[in-house]
């Protein structure tokens, strides 16, 4: 072991935490609850002190040799720093809202058990200096997190766990080969050497293979649009508190994955870029649809994240288009992820206190329950204007950034310096992309990102104006407080953290996004952003006019049904068809891949039974007699003349028939069928055939 032996300690500390508030869960349930917060609470402060080691190679570094024959390596800088602060403060806030809300679940103990080991797990995933080591903790994060959407154990939880399980393994073993493929060509897997060991590479086809198999299973945890299905699935079924933690913070572990990948193997390469921004602009705008036409308050903020993460992911492209001018959209992606993960806190604890009153999550059912509820108001508030990007909130500085970049890259094509004939010509050479059609391109990129915000800011207007607005579905009798005041004072305190960051953006939230960028290989800003500049505020103020104009011509005009009783209720027209996971992937995984599989094991028995059953029967007989007989013709007379002279008898060498050993052969081998009856025989020839084959190909 060599480095600073305290990056162990947010590691283990919360998994052993886990263990202690387990047993003694068994005892008491309020020592359990106690032990919970006291956990989390260290954890920051562990955290905390680790910016004292910042700067510092040798006390923020540590290498343990030897373990899982690769070691592990951990490292902390500015952006790991910060990510383990709001890792950590998250898991306080939601620890502490975890014992009202919980109060009346089963398995408190399970739960408590294996959230603390997530946190260990994923403090892991951000300290981790070689990919091995972001693997390793990764898989233990999913699998430890598995918990945090089966909690209820009922039907819909099942079924969403099966989902969430599905991706995750799958993810996993798709990461795993392309980690194999990428050890292969480099030699390494540490973070720091990837780029110089990338750079020397002259077949970039291989590696773009081993990248984009990489991503597979980041891209799934971060919800990247097609693998995006267990997020809508499992956030509606988990706890309030589980639910803001998957969105806040589970999924930035994926994003973890596709930064390493986008900003150190594949930097400035605007090929991947490419890549990225096809899949960040889907995910922004489907993600932002799915939320428009959601009735389920849960739902709709987990569709939400998942539009977040396109707008993410839309300025990591940036950073591989802009080069060294990636300032404006490495600042952007950092603030942008803090922002949506203190956002989502807020947000999904206020969906929480909702639920945790009426059980009910649809908005017809909980419309109009904030009337006369003005904390509950302001503290939905403050995360609904931060996550639409209402000026001196939070959101706006994020998306503010990302929106600049993409302006820049667009005015750098117009440069007259501008030589070439534009990134996407250049990579594809295909002729079909000229100068000016990359400028329409991001043209057209920069417009769906304001219609995407203007999505946001629509179906955030939806759920305030059922929330707030609406007459209540049924008048509330209870006259019981609808939150305790020590959860009302941490609410309270966590919600006005949003409007005090967009306050002061320059004090706080640039130095964010400066801590993040020697991770992301940002370059400092050629000047200071004039967030509040009329060229920065026109961009919000069109899009939070477009999202009212959607809100009514969408919402309350095609969305909305006047009821019997004379009221408006939500509907959801969305066609069932057009869900990826009944109507496409569960299909694949559960009849056509099984059915492959069947078929292809049916057809690899067929052939090898055939072969075996001619071998035995036709071909080794036809080989013995040909031997046979080249023997007899080639023996026959020298030994029929020594047995001659040596015996009164004459015998024939082969009694009985000329074919000799072929009569004996056809009668008395068996066949193959004979030899294999069994299904899991003929299944574990088919699984060795194919082993056969892989180490073949990868020998070759």
């Amino acid at each position: 072991m060599s480095g600073n032996y305290i990056l162990l300690f947010p590691i283990v500390w919360p998994m052993l935490g886990g263990v202690m508030s387990f047993l003694a869960g068994r005892a008491s349930k309020r020592l359990r609850d106690y032990i919970a917060d006291v956990v989390a609470l260290v954890e920051l402060a562990a955290v905390c002190h680790l910016g004292y080691f910042l700067g510092d190679g040798q006390a923020s570094f540590l290498r343990i040799d030897g373990f899982c024959v690769f070691g592990l390596s951990l490292k902390l800088d500015g952006f790991r720093f910060v990510y383990l602060v709001v890792i950590a403060f998250m898991w306080l806030v939601t620890t502490m809202f975890s014992r009202e809300y919980l109060a009346h679940y089963r398995n408190r103990n399970r739960y408590h058990l294996f959230v603390l080991w997530t946190l260990g797990a994923i403090v892991g995933v951000f300290l981790s200096a070689n990919l091995y080591t972001t693997f390793i903790f990764f898989e233990i994060m999913s699998l430890t997190s598995l918990v945090m959407v089966i909690q209820d154990e009922t039907h819909a939880a099942l079924s969403a766990a099966q989902t969430y399980l599905a991706i995750t393994i799958i993810g996993g073993l798709v990461t795993l080969l392309g980690l194999f493929l990428l050890y292969i060509q480099t030699g390494t897997l540490d973070m720091a050497l990837l780029p110089v060991a990338t750079a020397s590479i002259l077949n970039r086809s291989k590696l773009y293979i081993a990248g984009i198999l990489i991503f597979v299973g980041f891209g799934a945890k971060a919800a990247v649009f097609p693998l995006h299905i267990w997020l809508p699935t499992a956030h509606p079924v988990a706890p309030a508190p589980s639910s803001a933690l998957l969105s806040g913070v589970l999924t930035k572990s994926g994003l973890f994955g596709i930064l390493v990948l986008s900003t150190g193997i594949f930097l400035h390469n605007a090929l991947w870029g490419l890549m990225l921004l096809a899949l960040g602009v889907s995910t922004m705008v489907i993600g932002a649809v799915l939320a428009l036409f959601s009735v389920d308050i849960k739902r709709t903020l987990a569709c939400s994240s998942m539009s977040q993460i396109g707008f993410i992911l839309t300025g990591i492209s940036m950073q591989c288009f802009l080069g060294e001018d990636n300032a404006l959209a490495v600042q952007g992606t950092m603030v942008y992820m803090v922002n949506h993960s203190l956002v989502k806190l807020v947000l999904f604890l206020a969906a929480g206190v909702i639920h945790m009153n009426t059980g009910k999550l649809n908005l017809n059912e909980i419309r109009g329950y904030g009337r006369g509820k003005p904390l509950l108001m302001y503290i939905f508030s403050m995360g609904a204007l931060g996550l639409a990007g209402v000026p001196l909130w939070s959101g706006y500085v994020g998306k503010t950034l990302i929106h600049e970049s993409i302006v820049e890259h667009i005015h750098q094509l117009h440069l007259p310096t501008h030589t070439h004939t534009g990134a996407i010509s250049e990579l594809l050479h295909s002729g079909l992309f000229t100068l000016q059609n990359e400028v329409v391109l991001f043209q057209a990129v920069e417009w769906i990102f304001l219609i995407s915000g203007a999505l946001t800011a629509a179906y955030m207007l939806k759920l305030f104006v059922a929330l707030f607005l609406s007459k209540p579905a049924k008048p509330s009798r209870s006259k019981r407080a609808y939150v305790s005041t020590p959860n009302a004072i941490l609410l309270t305190l966590t919600a006005s953290i949003l409007p005090l960051l967009g306050f002061f953006p320059h004090s706080l939230m640039t130095p964010i996004g400066a801590l993040g960028a020697p991770f992301m290989n940002g370059h400092p800003p050629a000047h200071p952003v004039d967030y509040f500049a009329w060229s920065n505020l026109k961009g919000s103020v069109l899009t939070l006019a477009l999202g009212a104009a959607f809100y009514f011509s969408i919402v309350y005009a095609r969305l909305m049904r006047r009821g019997p009783d004379g009221h408006r209720y939500y509907i959801a027209p969305w066609p069932k068809w057009l869900d990826l996971e009944r109507t496409i992937y569960r299909p694949i995984l559960t009849r056509l891949l099984p059915f492959l599989g069947a078929f292809f094991a049916r057809s690899v028995d067929l052939l090898c039974d055939g072969l075996g059953s001619w071998s035995f029967s036709r071909g080794l007989p036809f080989l013995s007699a040909l031997f046979a007989r080249a023997t007899s013709a080639l023996c026959d007379g020298p030994i029929s003349w020594l047995l001659a002279r040596t015996s009164s008898r004459r015998s024939a060498p082969f009694p009985g028939n000329s074919n000799g050993v072929a009569v004996h052969a056809e009668r008395d081998i068996p066949s193959f069928r004979t030899v294999l009856p069994s299904s899991l025989a003929y299944s574990l020839l088919a699984f060795a055939l194919g082993l056969l084959f892989v180490l073949i190909y990868l020998l070759v």
